[in-house]
C-alpha cells in the first residue's frame, strides 16, 4: 500500500513537470528533432501523441525539415536476372541509407515526390501515395482502369500553396499505343473529392518531350518542355497552374538553343525555380552528354518571366540524372562506369575533372543502368494521410502488396541467405573473440610459471589472437538492406570469412606447437625425475 501510494505520488509529479512546461517551449524542441524521434515521442503520453500528430504541427515542422537527395532505380531485367526497384537517400550530411524504403514495392516507379510524400506508379490500376518517414499510404484509383500506352512519366505529383492541397495530374494519351504520342488533356486529381477532373490544353501537345526531358513542379506549378507550332515552332517551357487550372507558354531564350541537332533539354528546379539544362550528345548514344552543360534559369514575377544563365559546367560526366540533380551546393553527376559523384558548385563557371578536390564519389549503383536512375529532393514529414481514407476513390490496399510475389521468391531467396551467412558469421567472429581472450586471460595467468622457451610462444600467441576482425560484425538491421547495402555485404563477407580462416588457423597451430612443448617439458621433468631417483639409489 505504501509502495503504491508512493508510485502515485511520483507519476504526479511527473505529470505536474510535463504540464508544467510553457506549451512554446515543448512546440521549440519538436520542431527541431527529426520525424524518427517524434514518432518515439508519440508513445510517451496522449498530451504529446495529440501534439506531434496534429496537422498544424505537421506543417509547422515541415518548414525546418532538411532537403535530402532521393534516387530511385526502377526494376530492370539485366543478364537475365531481375532486380527490383529500390531507392537510396542521402540526408543533409550526404550519408546514404541501407535499409530499403518499405513503402517502395518491387514493381514500383516513382512519379514524383511533395512534402514528404511520394507518389508511385504500379502496373495495376491504382497509384500509390506513401509517407516516406512514416510508412503510412493509401492508393489512388487512376483516371481510367486501362489506358493503353500508358506510363509512369505522365503523371507528376504536387502541392498548391494557394488552395493548400495536394493534386496528382496525369497526361492523358490521345492515341493510346499508337505512335502518335500527343495530349489535348490533363487529369488532374485533388486529394479529398472523389474523382479526376479533365482540364483541357490549348492545343495538342508532345508526349515525346514531356518523357524525354521530364516534368517539374514547383511553387504551385507543373513545368516541361514542349515544341510550338507556327511562328513558335522553337522549343519552349510549358506550364500549368494546379490553382487556376490554366496553362503558360514560356519562350526559351535564343543563347540556350543551339543549332545542333544532337541537343538534348533537360527541365529541373533549383533553389524553387524551375530551370532548363542543355548539352550536346552523342550520335549513337543519345542520353550520353558530349560537350559542357548549361544551366538557365527562369525568374518569376508577376510582370514577366526572364531567363538567367545560372551555371556553365566543363567537361561534365556521361549521364544527368532527372529530375532533380542539384541539391543545395552541389550537382550529381553519372560516369559511364555506374558510379555516381557529387560536385561542389563554387560559382557560375564549374570546370570538372577527375582530380577536382571538390569531387567525392557517392557509389557505385551497379548492375542498374544509368540511363534509368532518378533523383528526386524529398524531405522526412509528419504529414497524414487518414484524413482522406474516407474518400472512396482512395483507399487502403485490401492485402499487403509487394515482395510476396512469386517473381521476387528468387531474389528474396538471394537475400535471405545473404542475411544467413552474415549470422553464422557474425556468431562464428563472436565465438572466436570470446575465445581468443579467454586464451589470452589464461595465458597471462600461468605465462610467468613455464620455461623462458614457453614464454616466448605464448607471447606469440597472444599477439595472432590479436590480429583479425577485433569485434564481430555488427548485427544486420531487421529491415531488409537496400541493393547497395547489400552489395557492400556480400563483397565484405568473404574477406571476414578469409579473416576468420587465418585466425583459425593461427590458433590450430599455437595449439600443435603448445602441445609439443608440453610433451617435451613433460618427459625432461620424467626425465629428470629418473635419474634423481638412480642417484639417490
Amino acid at each position: 500500500m505504501v509502495l503504491e501510494k508512493s508510485k502515485s505520488k511520483k507519476q504526479k509529479k511527473e505529470e505536474c513537470i510535463i504540464n508544467c512546461l510553457p506549451g512554446d517551449v515543448i512546440e521549440q524542441i519538436f520542431l527541431k528533432l527529426p520525424v524518427s524521434t517524434l514518432l518515439t515521442c508519440t508513445g510517451v503520453c496522449k498530451k504529446w501523441y495529440d501534439h506531434i500528430r496534429d496537422p498544424l504541427f505537421a506543417a509547422a515542422h515541415l518548414k525546418h525539415a532538411p532537403r535530402c537527395a532521393l534516387l530511385f532505380f526502377p526494376q530492370e531485367s539485366i543478364a537475365k536476372k531481375l532486380y527490383p526497384s529500390d531507392a537510396i537517400i542521402f540526408d543533409e550530411t550526404w550519408s546514404q541509407s541501407t535499409c530499403t524504403v518499405p513503402v517502395i514495392g518491387p514493381n514500383d516507379f516513382l512519379c514524383g515526390t511533395c512534402n514528404g510524400l511520394v507518389c508511385l506508379y504500379t502496373k495495376t490500376s491504382t497509384i500509390k501515395i506513401a509517407n516516406l518517414a512514416t510508412g503510412d499510404y493509401l492508393h489512388l484509383e487512376k483516371p481510367a482502369k486501362n489506358l493503353k500506352g500508358d506510363h509512369f512519366s505522365y503523371y507528376t505529383f504536387g502541392f498548391d500553396p494557394v488552395t493548400e492541397e495536394y493534386k496528382v495530374t496525369h497526361f492523358r494519351n490521345d492515341h493510346g499505343n499508337s505512335s502518335r504520342q500527343t495530349f489535348s488533356v490533363i487529369q488532374v486529381y485533388t486529394f479529398g473529392s472523389e474523382n479526376w477532373k479533365d482540364v483541357h490544353a490549348p492545343e495538342a501537345l508532345s508526349l515525346g518531350n514531356v518523357k524525354r526531358s521530364g516534368v517539374v513542379n514547383v511553387n504551385g506549378a507543373v513545368y516541361w518542355l514542349t515544341e510550338g507550332n507556327g511562328s513558335n515552332s522553337k522549343l519552349a517551357v510549358m506550364s500549368f497552374d494546379l490553382s487556376k487550372e490554366t496553362f503558360t507558354l514560356i519562350q526559351v531564350p535564343e543563347a540556350a538553343i543551339g543549332d545542333s541537332s544532337h541537343r538534348c533539354y533537360w527541365i529541373t528546379e533549383i533553389d524553387g525555380k524551375a530551370c532548363i539544362a542543355t548539352a550536346e550528345v552523342y550520335r549513337n548514344v543519345p542520353r550520353t552528354l558530349s560537350s559542357d552543360l548549361q544551366i538557365w534559369t527562369l525568374d518569376n514575377n508577376n510582370v514577366e518571366k526572364r531567363w538567367s544563365h545560372k551555371y556553365s559546367i566543363q567537361h561534365a560526366p556521361n549521364f544527368l540524372p532527372g529530375p532533380h540533380f542539384v541539391h543545395g551546393d552541389k550537382i550529381i553527376m553519372q560516369s559511364r562506369n555506374c558510379n555516381l559523384y557529387s560536385y561542389e558548385l563554387l560559382g557560375k563557371n564549374l570546370e570538372i575533372t577527375k582530380k577536382l578536390s571538390n569531387r567525392v564519389g557517392l557509389l557505385d549503383f551497379s548492375p542498374y543502368k544509368p540511363q534509368n536512375m532518378q533523383s528526386f529532393i524529398c524531405v522526412k514529414s509528419l504529414v497524414r494521410l487518414d484524413a482522406y481514407e474516407k474518400v472512396s476513390i482512395m483507399h487502403r490496399p485490401k492485402r499487403r502488396d509487394g515482395w510476396e510475389l512469386k517473381k521476387w521468391e528468387l531474389w528474396e531467396h538471394e537475400l535471405s541467405s545473404t542475411k544467413d551467412l552474415f549470422s553464422t558469421i557474425h556468431q562464428t567472429e563472436f565465438v572466436m573473440s570470446e575465445l581468443a581472450h579467454l586464451v589470452t586471460m589464461k595465458i597471462n595467468r600461468v605465462q610467468h610459471r613455464l620455461p623462458d622457451e614457453m614464454q616466448c610462444l605464448c607471447a606469440e600467441i597472444i599477439q595472432k589472437l590479436q590480429h583479425g576482425p577485433h569485434t564481430p560484425l555488427q548485427l544486420m538491421s531487421s529491415r531488409r538492406l537496400n541493393w547497395v547495402e547489400h552489395k557492400r555485404t556480400l563483397e565484405q563477407l568473404p574477406i571476414r570469412v578469409e579473416n576468420l580462416t587465418h585466425k583459425t588457423k593461427a590458433i590450430a597451430q599455437a595449439r600443435e606447437k603448445i602441445f609439443s612443448l608440453l610433451d617435451t617439458h613433460i618427459l625432461d621433468q620424467c626425465a629428470s625425475g629418473s635419474n634423481a631417483d638412480i642417484s639417490a639409489q
